[in-house]
Parts: C-alpha cells; structure tokens; sequence
C-alpha cells in the first residue's frame, strides 16, 4: 500500500504495521457513489427534499454493496462514554458521514463487547501515532464473530463536499483526489483492517496526532470530544473497563 510519506519512513512502517489486521481474507467489492437523481420536483418542500436524498443514498448504497443491507447503521449521530484506567472519554459518532462504519460500533458498544478488551498496540514512538484496541483475541487477529463467522464491514470514506460515499475502495485506488469528509487529525476514531480493504470487524484506533497520509485509505467515523488527556495517556495493556452509549441509540438501525 502507498501512503504519502511523513517525515520519518520508518514511522510510516510502523503505523502501518499497527493498523494492519493478520488473517484476514476475501474479495474486494467495487466503489459505489451512492448518490440521487440529479433533480427533484419542482413542488417538493427542502424538508422533502432532503428527506428523498438520504432515502435514495442510503437504498443505493445497500444495493451496490453486497450484504450491506443486513449490517447495523448509524442514521444520524451518537456518542459513547469510555471508561480508561477510571476516567472517561467522550467519542462523538457520525453516521451522517459513515453510517455503516458507525452503526458497527455502536451495536458492539451497546452489546457489551468492547467491555474489558485491552489496547494491544500503542505507538508513540518516535512520536505519537495511534492507540488500537477492540480485539478479543488481543493479538490483533480477532474481530467479533456471528454464528462462527467473523462479522466484516467495507472501507466506507465520504469525498469532502460530495453526496456519495465510496464503498470498497481507497481514495488511491478509486482515483478520488479529495480529501475525505472525516480526517485522521488529533483524536479521530478509525477502523483498523488489513490490507483487503473490506476486513474491518471490531479493532479500531485513535489518532494520537494528525496523520493525513492516512486520509483515503482508512476509514474514520468520529472523534474524541473530552477526554483526550486520558487517550493520550493509554499504555499498551491499558483495557477498556465500560463503553456506553450516552446519546443518540434509537440512531442505529438494523442491530441484531
């Protein structure tokens, strides 16, 4: 995978290295830009309007993206309370921008999955990267199993000011020069995955810096909003003692 380099190259590596998931498989599915016709009737309110959009991106997007339908989503936004090391961190969750991506994590959060999980990689030298954690079997392989299968979501990254949202591919690979709606600045909230680019299950990250030459290649669902003196502070071993979710639930749509 090519990145735009930072500074230091072994850092690259590194980061790399820690975002990357072991054992993971399947075939990659095709982009889609999920997007409506491009007028409506000249009689239809805004409020309607707007209504038909997110209606019509979210059914195409269901249809271009096999078994996306049956996956949880996040129409709208929410946020979850983690307990590290007896403080909190508030994460603020965007389904607007990745409603798949989002509504994975919210039903795990809301399943109690995440509760007592350690962070297994900590990178913060030769300067702060990322803290990744949600891994069951904290070695960085694992991600949350249904009926003996592992549960996969597709690389979901919005083009800033577009509609459509990218499915399946990264910005590279899909020849998309902007930059993405959600970028991987101080305290961003990603999905890690291995190099088939719809591997992501359960592991996540937080951002520890700005770190743009992963914008477009990893896909970013929210942010910290409190308690990032606590991130920061996360140690490899460190365990999530409780995830909640404080605000927004009856946002998430098809949990099972």
């Amino acid at each position: 995978m090519l990145l735009k380099a930072p500074k230091n190259f072994l850092v690259a590596l590194l980061v790399v290295g820690a975002l990357m998931l072991n054992g993971c498989s399947g075939e990659e599915v095709s982009s889609t830009t999920a997007s409506p016709e491009s007028t409506l009737a000249a009689s239809e309110s805004n409020t309607t309007a707007q209504a038909t959009l997110a209606s019509e991106v979210k059914n195409e997007a269901k249809e271009a993206v096999p078994g996306m339908s049956n996956l949880p989503r996040l129409e709208g936004e929410a946020t979850v309370v983690m307990t590290i090391n007896g403080s909190q961190v508030t994460v603020e969750l965007d389904g607007k921008n990745a409603p798949v991506t989002s509504g994975n994590f919210v039903d795990l959060v809301q399943k109690g999955f995440y509760d007592g999980l350690a962070f297994h990689r900590v990178i913060k030298d030769p300067q702060p990267f990322v803290a990744q954690g949600g891994d069951p079997k904290g070695n960085g392989t694992g991600g949350y199993i249904v009926d003996g299968k592992e549960r996969n979501i597709p690389l979901e990254i919005k083009p800033e000011g577009d509609e459509s949202i990218v499915y399946g591919k990264t910005f590279k690979r899909a020849n998309i020069r902007k930059q993405p709606e959600l970028q991987h600045k101080a305290g961003a909230i990603a999905m890690a995955r291995s190099q088939n680019p719809d591997s992501a299950s359960s592991q996540f990250y937080f951002a520890l810096a700005d770190l743009a030459f992963l914008d477009g290649d990893y896909a970013v669902f929210g942010k910290v909003t409190e308690g990032m003196d606590v991130v920061n502070n996360i140690k490899q071993g460190d365990k999530i003692e409780n995830a909640k979710v404080s605000k927004g639930a009856e946002n998430l749509k098809n949990a099972n």
